[in-house]
C-alpha cells in the first residue's frame, strides 16, 4: 500500500513539472492581434504523425499559457516562454483531429497581468507524411571539411541519429545521398577523399563504384534513381567555387563543363548518348519521371566561364529513355525555354504519381541555394503549365526539394529564418498542386536553429531508417580499391 502511495505521488508530481496541463486562465484582458511565436505554427497544416510543435513566445513574459482544443477535446499547456508538449498527449490530440483542426489560443502573463492573443488554427491533414528525413549538416560557407555528416531524423518525434559521419576518413567531404523512391534501403552517396568513390548500398549491401572513366569529365555528381532500381542517372560536372564581395552575395558555383549519364546498376556500365554530351551545352541535375520511360533535366548553351557566368540560364528539357535497352530517345524536347523566361531552371523533381514537377527559378545558373531571389515554381505534367509556389516562397532563397512517397507532402530548403543558414521546411499539397502553409520542422527546444550553426543540405524523405554496415563503409573508404565502372555510348 504503501509503494502504491509512492507512485502516485511521483505521477502527480511529474504532471505538474511538465507543465500544469489541468490549469486555466480566467482573469485575462484581451489583444486583437494574434501572437507572436517561434516557429511560425499559426495556420500551418500537419500531418498526424509529426512531432509536436513546440514553440516559443517572441516577446516579454513571465509565463504564457496555451490552450489546444478540437473537436474531440483540450488539452492545458504551461511555461516559462516555451512550449514543450508531451509526446503522448500531442499523439492523442493529433489522431482525434486527423481530418480537421486544433484551435490554438495563447496567454501570456506580464507585469502579473494575463493577455489573451487571437487564436489561430492548425489543421491536422488526413495523409501521413514519411516518417524519416535524411540530410546533411554542413557549415554554409563549404570552405571546412573538418566535421560533416548525413543524418537521419525520425519525424513522429525528436530523434536524430548518424547515418555516416567523415569521422571515417577525417578531412573527407560525404555528399549528394539519394534514395530510389524514398526507399531506405537502396541508396547512394559520394565519400569524396583521397581513396573515395561512390558508395551503393542496396539491401544492407554496400559497395564502393570508382565513377570516373577516360570517356567522362569527371566522377559522377548529382544523382537520380530510375523506379525500377536498375539505374541511377548522374550528371558529370568541372565545378569552381567563387565567392563574391558584394551585398547579399556570398558564394557562386558554376559548371565549366557537364554532362549526363546513367549508371546501369545490373552491368556496372555507364551509358549515354550524343544528345547528353555536347559540347554545347551544360547539362545537369537529372531526374526520370515515375513511370521510368523520361529523363528530365536542366541544359544551357554553353557559356564563357567565368566571364559570361551571370548569362548562363537553364532551360528544363526532356528526352526518352527505354529501360528495357537502357538507351535514349533521338530528340530532346524543351519544356521551358529559359530565354523565354529570362530566368534559370534547377532542381527538376517529379511528384511520385506523376501529376506534377517542382523546380527552383532564379535570375541565373543552377547551383541555387545562395541566390536570394531563388523560389520554387510546379509545373502541372498534363498541361505543361507552371505557376510559382506562392503560398510556399519568402524574400530569400528556396532551393533544394523532395517528396514524400505518398505525393501529398514536400520538403524544401529556405534560408528564409536569417538569409545565412538553410532550413528545413514543410509543406502540404493537394490533387490540385495547391499547397499549404509551410512549417519548420518541429524540434524539442524551440531554440534548436538560434544555436545551430550548421545548415541543412539536401532534405530527402524516406520510408523508414537507414541501416549501414559503418565498420564496412571505413574499410572501403580506407582502400583505394572499387569497382571500376564501363562505359558506352548508345547512339
Amino acid at each position: 500500500m504503501h509503494k502504491n502511495l509512492e507512485k502516485y505521488i511521483i505521477i502527480i508530481i511529474l504532471s505538474l513539472i511538465v507543465g500544469g496541463c489541468t490549469t486555466k486562465v480566467s482573469n485575462y484582458s484581451e489583444a486583437n492581434k494574434f501572437p507572436e511565436i517561434f516557429p511560425d505554427y499559426q495556420f500551418v497544416t500537419i500531418p498526424s504523425n509529426i512531432a509536436p510543435l513546440n514553440f516559443k513566445f517572441v516577446g516579454e513574459s513571465e509565463k504564457i499559457h496555451v490552450s489546444f482544443k478540437s473537436k474531440a477535446g483540450s488539452v492545458e499547456i504551461s511555461g516559462d516562454h516555451k512550449i514543450n508538449f508531451p509526446d503522448k498527449k500531442w499523439k492523442d490530440l493529433l489522431e482525434k483531429a486527423k481530418g480537421d483542426s486544433i484551435s490554438v489560443t495563447v496567454f501570456s502573463k506580464n507585469s502579473g497581468k494575463w493577455i489573451k492573443y487571437k487564436t489561430f488554427q492548425i489543421y491536422v491533414n488526413q495523409y501521413d507524411i514519411d516518417p524519416y528525413l535524411a540530410y546533411r549538416l554542413i557549415a554554409p560557407g563549404y570552405e571546412n571539411w573538418s566535421k560533416m555528416g548525413i543524418y537521419q531524423r525520425n519525424l513522429t518525434n525528436f530523434d536524430q541519429k548518424a547515418i555516416i559521419e567523415n569521422s571515417l576518413s577525417p578531412g573527407s567531404c560525404v555528399n549528394c545521398h539519394s534514395f530510389k523512391q524514398n526507399d531506405p534501403e537502396n541508396m547512394m552517396f559520394h565519400f569524396r577523399s583521397p581513396n573515395g568513390g561512390t558508395m551503393l548500398l542496396q539491401n544492407s549491401k554496400i559497395q564502393k563504384l570508382i565513377t570516373k572513366t577516360n570517356q567522362t569529365i569527371s566522377n559522377c555528381t548529382y544523382p537520380y534513381w530510375h523506379p525500377s532500381g536498375n539505374y541511377i542517372a548522374f550528371s558529370v560536372n568541372k565545378i569552381s567555387q567563387t565567392f563574391h564581395a558584394v551585398k547579399d552575395k556570398r558564394i557562386e558555383v558554376i559548371d565549366s563543363e557537364s554532362d549526363l549519364v546513367v549508371y546501369d546498376i545490373k552491368k556496372n556500365e555507364i551509358i549515354t548518348s550524343d544528345l547528353l554530351t555536347s559540347r554545347k551545352n551544360f547539362e545537369t541535375f537529372p531526374t526520370f519521371t515515375p513511370d521510368g520511360k523520361s529523363l528530365i533535366f536542366s541544359s544551357a548553351i554553353a557559356k564563357k566561364i567565368p566571364e559570361e557566368y551571370n548569362q548562363i540560364r537553364y532551360n528544363l528539357n526532356r528526352i526518352a529513355f527505354h529501360p528495357e535497352t537502357g538507351s535514349f530517345g533521338s530528340t530532346i524536347e524543351t519544356l521551358i525555354n529559359a530565354d523565354t523566361l529570362g530566368k534559370s531552371i534547377s532542381f527538376p523533381r517529379v511528384s511520385p504519381d506523376g501529376k506534377f514537377l517542382m523546380f527552383t527559378l532564379a535570375n541565373y545558373g543552377n547551383f541555387t541555394i545562395w541566390h536570394k531571389e531563388a523560389d520554387l515554381y510546379m509545373m502541372n505534367m498534363e498541361t505543361l503549365d507552371y505557376f510559382p509556389l506562392s503560398s510556399i516562397n519568402s524574400d530569400n532563397t528556396e532551393s533544394y526539394h523532395s517528396w514524400s512517397s505518398n505525393s501529398h507532402w514536400f520538403v524544401f530548403s529556405s534560408r528564409r529564418i536569417d538569409g545565412l543558414y538553410t532550413r528545413p521546411y514543410i509543406a502540404c499539397i493537394d490533387e490540385n498542386g495547391k499547397t499549404g502553409k509551410p512549417f519548420l520542422l518541429p524540434q524539442k527546444d524551440p531554440d534548436y536553429y538560434t544555436f545551430l550553426l550548421e545548415s541543412f543540405n539536401i532534405p530527402e524523405l524516406i520510408k523508414g531508417p537507414v541501416t549501414i554496415n559503418l565498420s564496412e563503409v571505413e574499410k572501403l573508404a580506407s582502400s583505394p580499391k572499387g569497382e571500376q565502372v564501363g562505359f558506352k555510348k548508345t547512339n
